[in-house]
């Protein structure tokens, strides 16, 4: 097996590291759960679960059943993604790189065994402990850092604020329940308009706007998870394409794949 980034988790700031480094060549395999909780799906490999592929400005991701035909992908310049949660499959294919980009906020238990460099995205990562370089995911001064020493910034609860608006913006569950959804990512919407239910509640958009993200319809989901994302202003491009935090925080991954001695140039090795 070539030298490779295992990539955990799919989701769009995952995604928009990995199309990084798609680009410059890297061989990249990501992972996912079997029902991935996504909300910007349209720039999330993690939608390839659902669909079985899914295209982000011209990079196709192919889900893919068996770890072996992960090598048909990188022939054919394609992101391969495999439903492995625990890293059973993977681990095993010895990855040079593994980038835990589950996002999950709080401190994780990670054993810096798993791979020649193991880089964390966002809060709960410390260099030295359960990753050897984090990237800071905090927007601000210090969105797609590298640390070597320390870790990123703690989550503060708060998403980035757009226009006027900042927690409004974002749909939360407010009860444990199965998602039904009324509108589609792209959709523009008033104040007011339903946009999904969950455990029979009824969430409505808080603004005018576009829908930027939206969870898969008919998953179960527990109270407090992130089900939309209501964006203010009027361009629907930003629906389709990476952002600007994702694309700093895969520069941040790349910069600490290329620090020597990080992997001394062997991702290019034949």
């Amino acid at each position: 097996m070539k030298p490779f980034v295992l990539m955990w988790g799919g989701g769009d700031l995952a995604s928009g590291a990995a199309i990084r480094l798609h680009r410059v060549g890297l061989r990249i395999l990501i992972v996912e759960a079997a029902q991935p909780l996504a909300v910007r799906r349209s720039v999330s490999f993690a939608q390839a679960v659902y669909d079985g592929e899914v295209t982000i400005e011209g990079a196709r991701g192919l889900l893919i059943s068996h770890p072996e035909e992960a090598q048909v992908c990188w022939a054919a310049r394609q992101v391969p993604v495999m439903v492995d949660p625990d890293l059973a499959l993977s681990l095993p294919l010895k990855p040079l790189v593994v980038v835990d980009a589950r996002m999950r906020k709080t401190n994780q238990p990670l054993s810096l065994d798993i791979a020649h460099l193991v880089i964390g995205l966002g809060p709960g990562f410390v260099a030295g402990e359960n990753c050897h370089a984090a990237v800071e995911t905090n927007r601000g001064h210090f969105l797609g850092r590298v640390y070597w020493e320390g870790g990123p910034e703690a989550d503060t609860g708060v998403p980035g604020k757009v226009g006027e608006f900042a927690r409004e913006r974002v749909i939360h569950a407010p009860v444990d329940g199965v998602v039904q959804t009324y509108v589609e990512i792209g959709d523009h919407v008033q104040a007011g308009d339903r946009v999904l239910t969950v455990g029979g509640h009824e969430m409505r958009a808080p603004f005018a706007g576009i829908v930027r993200g939206l969870i898969y319809p008919g998953l179960r989901v527990e109270a407090g998870t992130k089900l939309g994302d209501i964006d203010p202003r009027p361009d629907d491009f930003r629906c389709w394409t990476v952002s600007e935090k994702s694309l700093a925080i895969g520069g941040g991954v790349l910069e600490a794949i290329l620090t020597p001695p990080a992997v001394r140039g062997l991702l290019w090795d034949a």
